[in-house]
């Protein structure tokens, strides 16, 4: 998929079949600006969810275009689903996860008028985490990620389509609490979870 910014280079020594094996650097897990705008992010000040003025207003709209092709957002998709792999074959077209998180607010915000956000008890309880900026804002960004998978894992099951993609869920999130799991594979781990989750709400076909 077409690279709105250019990104930092990164170099890549990845074992595909074990994640703990990985090792790379991750500015894409924690850089917080977005689109290389200034006071963007979540946890900004100027950021403003929700209004038709501030950063996270601009930024919705340069999403909004970047996204608008369902190829492209069908292939963002896989990318999150096989995180490691695709990281390893071609990592110049990862996507930013401050990105990840601001499709995920606006698909779920998009999901409130047609059920896709998994209604009462589904994503908008997730969503207004993400907008106060707290719980996945923390300093350290291992936490904000466990703090993710946890929330985006408890109401997965609100727009699971079988039996199956819940388990696969649920096995993400109780391997990466179970085990003293290292960063990197937390970081895909949190991945793999935004993209069961774009998935099961059909954001290749809906989108934003």
């Amino acid at each position: 998929f077409h690279s709105l910014t250019s990104r930092t280079t990164r170099t890549s020594n990845t074992s595909n079949s074990n994640l703990s094996m990985t090792t790379y650097s991750s500015p894409n897990e924690t850089t917080k600006q977005i689109y290389s705008i200034n006071d963007s992010g979540w946890k900004s000040p100027k950021w403003n969810w929700g209004s038709a003025q501030g950063t996270g207003h601009d930024c919705a709209a340069i999403c909004r275009r970047r996204w608008d092709d369902r190829s492209d957002r069908h292939e963002m998709v896989q990318s999150l689903l096989t995180p490691a792999e695709f990281k390893a074959t071609r990592p110049e077209s990862e996507v930013p996860f401050e990105e990840i998180k601001l499709i995920l607010g606006l698909a779920w915000q998009r999901g409130r008028w047609d059920g896709s956000d998994g209604g009462p008890d589904g994503y908008s309880a997730v969503l207004s985490t993400l907008a106060d900026a707290r719980r996945y804002e923390s300093e350290d960004e291992v936490i904000s990620a466990l703090n993710f998978i946890e929330d985006v894992s408890a109401r997965f099951n609100t727009i699971s389509r079988n039996a199956e993609e819940l388990k696969r869920m649920k096995a993400i999130a109780n391997d990466v609490r179970g085990k003293h799991a290292g960063k990197e594979e937390i970081f895909m781990a949190r991945r793999t979870c935004a993209g069961m989750v774009l998935d099961a709400t059909n954001f290749a076909d809906n989108g934003l």
